[in-house]
């Protein structure tokens, strides 16, 4: 996506959860030389040392100072202070102050945790229109979202490290916690907000996909249970849902496979003709676009202890 970037491969301390938060802690404070070519770089649109991932990124500053660099906007972080990357957004951090540095990172990968009941929240998280890191206005004027945002992420990164029974159930409720900051105090509205009218008209369809996924499923069939024409229907469910037709149908039958070789030791493939891929070759490509996995190394993963890594 971006030649001259670095792509970075986050490892999952759970698939099911897909995410990771880890602690970092250095002294290392870059010679002059350095920060200020890397201050030049990013002012002349200069991004090789950079780097991008799926996965949204959160920012904790727990001591110490970090300047972080988005392609539109530098903004130096301190103690408390919280920053965000959207999904694939390019980005840089830097260690701009003399002392000790500690800052949780926490990333996840949103697209897990789109489902029937979340959808319509979800939704206004698509980027469809800009990055998430135009929310980072919030935790620079709003402390009490600022404040709420730091306890969660504490807390999501002790459950992570203690993995007691029922972490996964912790974890996920505090996700969407914060998500739910980030929507409740968007004043200046710079998240996606499509008419929630055009997702009630695509409902039926929504369900439809949901009821049949073991099926063969198509456009012309799909949108005329909304009795709207193809062309129509394709753009009206990218700008509603926030994902075209045909991602979210492979979406859906990944999140079903993936809770199948959660709950029954079926065969991979017997999964894969469950969720309506009756290649087993297609069925491991598009498995591994979603995990970055094999189905097999996502069960195997589920048995490991969560832990740091």
């Amino acid at each position: 996506m971006f030649p001259e970037m670095r792509y970075e491969h986050v490892v999952y301390q759970n698939p099911f959860l897909a995410m990771r938060i880890w602690q970092i802690d250095s002294d290392n404070l870059d010679p002059e030389d350095i920060r200020r070519r890397k201050e030049q770089d990013w002012q002349q649109k200069r991004y090789s040392e950079w780097h991008y991932h799926p996965e949204i990124e959160f920012l904790h500053i727990l001591k110490g100072e970090l300047t972080v660099f988005c392609r539109e906007e530098r903004i130096v972080l301190r103690e408390g202070g919280i920053g965000l990357f959207g999904s694939s957004e390019p980005h840089l951090t830097m260690q701009t102050k003399d002392g000790h540095l500690s800052y949780l990172v926490f990333q996840i990968d949103l697209r897990k945790y789109w489902d029937l009941s979340t959808l319509n929240s979800m939704q206004h998280f698509s980027e469809v229109i800009r990055p998430l890191s135009s929310l980072n206005y919030i935790f620079e004027n709003n402390e009490q979202a600022r404040r709420q945002t730091s306890a969660l992420m504490n807390e999501i990164y002790q459950e992570m490290n203690d993995a007691r029974i029922g972490y996964e159930l912790a974890v996920s409720s505090r996700i969407k916690n914060i998500l739910l900051l980030l929507l409740r105090n968007d004043d200046r509205m710079q998240l996606n907000y499509n008419d929630n009218r055009l997702l009630g008209r695509l409902q039926p369809a929504v369900d439809y996909v949901e009821d049949n996924l073991s099926e063969k499923l198509s456009v012309s069939e799909v949108s005329a249970i909304v009795n709207m024409s193809y062309t129509h229907f394709i753009k009206t469910f990218k700008k509603a849902v926030g994902m075209s037709f045909t991602d979210f149908v492979v979406y859906k039958r990944i999140k079903k496979a993936e809770q199948l070789l959660l709950t029954s030791d079926v065969s991979i493939a017997d999964v894969a003709d469950a969720v309506g891929i009756s290649n087993i070759g297609h069925f491991y490509d598009m498995f591994r676009r979603y995990n970055e996995c094999s189905p097999k190394q996502f069960k195997d993963r589920l048995r490991e202890p969560a832990g740091q890594l």
